[in-house]
């Protein structure tokens, strides 16, 4: 016998083989049951700890997984999914979790009978290919402009969220803020940016119902000298400036011999002129509001407050984007090249309110603002914290429709249909993919399961009714109502997905599945490169002194 060779360091651990496949369904079925009662409008909350010992509580799939503290690497994967597809279309992440799970979870049947999981994979791309070729064909188009149908829409998106006991509200304030900032990019599309035009400000205080969505923006700040300048202008003529009116100080420090005493009074004199020249430049355009992000010196508040402007200083860049769209201003980088161009005038009222304890400037009533603020008023932080997620999911949903206005059945009415199509499909597939194809068609029905079992009825029975009614396949739009446990016709109920966030879930998912399927080795405990420097030291010695840092000098060198 030869002796054993040791390939591998004896530091390192080596998983191969099944054991892998097994261990990643187990943690992300694990995933999946963390969230899986969050699916639906039965569905419960989740209270989360942070370290800062903070609480948040939410059912926003992705909200919960972005908060935990993962080791197993496998689930970490599975956490990404729920990220991507909040990034990607902002609505689904729970159900994409509970989907790819599940097309686990079938896969572990296949891979106890020795299956190679590239069959496996095969099968579920087929599986994926289909299922989309089956959402296209029962997608409906929606008339972007048909409110009533937005709102079901939105409605259904926010309906299993915690904020759908205030129902049409947040879904008014969705559709309206998205609806605001749509842009025409030409050949019918519409682009909407909601990150960078939609800003929601949070004020506790005040009840949700105060919630609205401003034609303009509103920022955290108050005029310059609040004495002394107009805190309403009615038609502000508005200029934006990117650059600081003050006296610029020299880069490095910078000695100046002074000889006789007039000069120091005539260095005074430039600087003042300096800054009268600035502000008189902008003033050549009557402007009402002026707005800078960066500073702005007494001199030149003094300047602007004599010619009944009132300046705002130091705000956020973004804010200020936002502000240009919304009134039409471009923003300036020097006040010299001011044009008349630049002046915005597409605010119809400029004031500073007081909410609770703060001051915030409005600009409002704009013309046609490009951007918009949502105002959130609530009893406590962490409620506002919550609509705000609600909320920027229900802006997701109404611009992925406005960028791709077809619609599919929800309450699992879609799974459920591309399951049947599946299992009818399944019979005419050649050869060993069959199996796994199939159980991709069952692995679909994990979500009107889930949705079945967070609304508390009798799970099997409902669900062989459902896949009967589907099976013959007369009507594709029968699914569970969330409230009731009902298996009603959604198209009557109202209850809606969007295409996209559906597609993306199912690509997702399935993407997911056969990524974690396909490892088969976990190699773990590989050593940190060590800083360069670091010298190649003994590395035994560094672990003692760390654990007994506070008696190292008991370490025998």
């Amino acid at each position: 016998m030869h002796a054993p060779v040791l390939v591998l360091k004896d530091s390192l651990k080596r998983e191969s083989g099944s054991k892998v496949h097994h261990a990643n369904i187990q943690a992300s079925k694990a995933v999946a049951d963390i969230i899986r009662t969050t699916l639906g409008p039965r569905s419960m909350l989740k209270m989360l700890l942070d370290a800062g010992g903070g609480i948040v509580v939410t059912n926003d799939g992705n909200a919960i997984l972005r908060e935990l503290d993962v080791a197993h690497p496998a689930a970490k994967s599975m956490i990404e999914l729920s990220r991507t597809q909040d990034e990607e279309v902002g609505d689904g992440t729970t159900s994409v979790i509970v989907l790819a799970g599940e097309m686990l979870h079938v896969a572990e049947a296949f891979i106890d009978k020795n299956y190679h999981p590239t069959v496996i994979c095969r099968a579920y791309n087929k599986a994926l290919e289909d299922a989309v070729a089956v959402l296209d064909k029962i997608a409906m188009t929606v008339d972007v402009k048909d409110r009533g149908s937005m709102l079901g829409l939105v409605k259904s998106c926010i309906g299993t969220k915690f904020t759908s006991q205030f129902g049409d509200l947040i879904a008014d304030l969705a559709i309206d803020a998205t609806t605001t900032v749509g842009v025409e990019v030409g050949q019918g599309l519409r682009e909407v940016d909601i990150k960078k035009y939609i800003k929601v400000e949070k004020v506790p205080g005040g009840q949700l119902e105060d919630s609205k969505v401003l034609k303009g923006v509103m920022i955290n700040k108050d005029v310059v000298a609040p004495g002394k300048m107009r805190r309403k202008i009615l038609n502000p003529r508005i200029i934006l400036l990117d650059c600081p009116l003050e006296y610029k100080k020299g880069e490095n420090q910078t000695n100046a011999e002074l000889l006789r005493e007039e000069d120091w009074s005539v260095l005074l004199k430039m600087e003042e002129e300096y800054i009268e020249n600035l502000c008189m430049q902008i003033l050549k355009f009557k402007p009402d509001l002026v707005i800078t992000e960066k500073g702005l010196s007494d001199l030149a508040c003094h300047y602007l407050s004599k010619a009944g402007v009132s300046a705002i200083r130091r705000l956020r860049k973004t804010d200020n984007n936002r502000i240009a769209k919304a009134c039409g201003a471009v923003i300036v980088n020097r006040p010299d090249e001011l044009q008349e161009s630049d002046v915005g005038t597409g605010a119809g009222l400029f004031e500073v309110r007081k909410i609770g304890d703060e001051f915030f400037a409005f600009i409002v009533d704009c013309k046609d603002p490009k951007a918009c603020t949502v105002l959130l008023r609530g009893a406590s932080k962490d409620l506002l914290n919550e609509v705000e997620r609600n909320l920027q999911d229900a802006m997701s949903v109404a611009r992925n429709i406005i960028k791709n206005p077809k619609l599919v059945p929800g309450g699992g009415a879609t799974e459920l249909t591309v399951s049947a199509m599946l299992k009818q499909k399944s019979s005419s597939i050649e050869g060993i993919e069959k199996w796994p194809y199939e159980a991709a068609a069952i692995a679909f029905e994990a979500i009107p399961r889930t949705l079945a079992q967070n609304c508390g009825v009798n799970v099997i029975r409902t669900m062989t009714t459902l896949q009967g009614k589907h099976a013959n396949g007369e009507n594709a739009w029968i699914g569970i109502d969330g409230n009731t446990g009902e298996i009603t016709d959604m198209k009557e109920r109202k209850i809606w997905d969007s295409y996209t966030v559906k597609a993306q879930a199912f690509k997702t998912a399935i993407e997911a599945a056969c990524m974690l399927l396909r490892i088969d080795d976990i190699v773990s405990g590989i050593k940190k490169k060590q800083a360069p420097g670091a010298g190649q030291g003994p590395s035994k010695p560094k672990i003692e002194d760390e654990g007994d840092a506070d008696n190292d000098n008991l370490i025998p060198e």
